[in-house]
C-alpha cells in the first residue's frame, strides 16, 4: 500500500522543485536591470547638448573654446569641470570688469549653471572654456575632444574646429597673465561677441 502513495509524489516533488529553481532565476535576472538603471541615471550629461562648437585656433600658451550648451531636462544643469588631451589644463572661465575698467578672465566659482528648458551661450569676450598649456598648435581645421563634467557625475564629451579668430588682447587675473584674449574690445572699453568666425581657407 506504502508504494501507492510514494509514486504520486515523485510528480510533485519535481514540479516543485522546477518551480524553486524558475523563482531564483527570475530573482537573479531582475539585479543586473537595478544595476543598468543605476549606470544610466549617474550619466546626467546626456540630457546636454553642446551646439556650434569651436575653438580658436593658437600656436601656444592659452585659448578659449566656445558654443552653446542646452539643457533639455526641467531641472538645472551645473557644468563643474572640463579637460581636453589638448591642453594641460582646462577651466571654465568668466570675465568680469577689472579695476582699471577692462574686461578680465578669471576661473568661475561654481562652475556654469544651464537653466532648465534653456542654454548658456560661451563666446568670446563672455564665458568660455579656457585651455591653458597647450600641447602642440591648434591650427584652423584641426578638431580638438573635450569632456565635460557636471554636479551629478554626468560626463558629455564633444568635438570642436578649430577657427582663425583676430581680436582679442583680454587680461587675466591672477597668475595667466596677459594673452591673445578670446574677444575685441571696442573703443567703450566692451567686448564684441561673434557666435562663430568663418573658418580659415
Amino acid at each position: 500500500m506504502s508504494k501507492k502513495f510514494i509514486y504520486p509524489l515523485l510528480p510533485v516533488l519535481v514540479a516543485t522543485s522546477l518551480a524553486l529553481s524558475a523563482c531564483g532565476t527570475a530573482e537573479t535576472q531582475g539585479t543586473p536591470s537595478s544595476v543598468s538603471q543605476d549606470a544610466s541615471a549617474s550619466h546626467g550629461a546626456s540630457a546636454l547638448v553642446v551646439g556650434e562648437p569651436w575653438v580658436k585656433a593658437s600656436k601656444d600658451g592659452m585659448t578659449g573654446a566656445f558654443g552653446i550648451l542646452s539643457n533639455t531636462t526641467d531641472h538645472d544643469i551645473t557644468v563643474v569641470g572640463a579637460t581636453s588631451p589638448a591642453a594641460a589644463t582646462v577651466e571654465l572661465h568668466e570675465t568680469v570688469p577689472g579695476s582699471d575698467g577692462t574686461l578680465q578672465m578669471r576661473a568661475k566659482d561654481g562652475g556654469f549653471v544651464i537653466p532648465a528648458k534653456g542654454e548658456f551661450v560661451l563666446e568670446p569676450g563672455a564665458s568660455h572654456i579656457m585651455l591653458m598649456g597647450l600641447k602642440s598648435p591648434l591650427a584652423a581645421g584641426d578638431d580638438i575632444t573635450f569632456e565635460l563634467h557636471t554636479s551629478d557625475g554626468g560626463r558629455l564629451s564633444f568635438t570642436a574646429p578649430a577657427k582663425d579668430f583676430s581680436g582679442a588682447n583680454e587680461n587675466y587675473e591672477g597668475s595667466h597673465g596677459t594673452d591673445d584674449g578670446h574677444g575685441a574690445m571696442d573703443p567703450s572699453g566692451e567686448a564684441s561677441h561673434p557666435a562663430s568666425p568663418t573658418q580659415s581657407k
